[in-house]
């Protein structure tokens, strides 16, 4: 395992910064949290060098963390659409347990970590794909490669997020249990 040293952090940020203010800001709409972000990643990066494999792709490792960043920047600042809103004032209006909040932060933390956890092409493909809404023919083009790669790529990714994600079927049962139990006795 390579440990991450000056020069090349340095080489790092100043390759990727730009790109993934960009990748930010297309979560939080707004440019100067999406830089914060990206800062505070970067930041964390540095403090976690000794424990980081180069081996694998430190900009893998730092997309996760501006993914998972943006996430609780999102949370935290309830910047969220309409319908998440009003998921969200039903969990205010009804007795949701504790643990079902804990597990749905788990689950965004465990999604960025699958994520990352992918070949670089492949999370690339996924995340144009999931959350730049690109169709496969738009990526293919973008990416200068067959519709028929990205189709196997996505396959890839997902069979990928089924098995990394698995344990989690059990929660969101049971979250949307209460969630239509909650909704049924706002409609009475």
């Amino acid at each position: 395992m390579h440990q991450l040293d000056r020069d090349s952090f340095e080489q790092l940020f100043r390759a990727e910064y730009k790109g993934l203010c960009y990748f930010a800001q297309k979560y939080v709409k707004d440019r100067d949290a999406a830089r914060e972000i990206v800062q505070d990643s970067f930041i964390s990066l540095w403090e976690k060098r000794a424990t980081i494999d180069t081996g694998r792709s430190v900009k893998s490792y730092l997309t996760a963390v501006i993914h998972n960043k943006c996430h609780n920047y999102l949370r935290d600042n309830r910047k969220f659409d309409t319908n998440l809103l009003q998921v969200e004032n039903l969990f205010e209006l009804g007795s949701v347990d504790e643990t079902d909040i804990l597990v749905t932060r788990e689950l965004h933390q465990s999604i960025g970590e699958a994520i990352a956890e992918l070949p670089e092409k492949c999370r690339e493909i996924f995340l144009l794909n999931r959350y730049e809404n690109l169709k496969y023919q738009q990526i293919a083009d973008q990416l200068g490669i067959s519709v028929k790669t990205v189709e196997a790529q996505m396959s890839k990714a997902l069979q990928h997020m089924r098995i990394r994600l698995a344990g989690y079927i059990v929660a969101f049962s049971s979250l949307l249990m209460v969630l239509q139990a909650l909704m049924s006795a706002m409609n009475k």
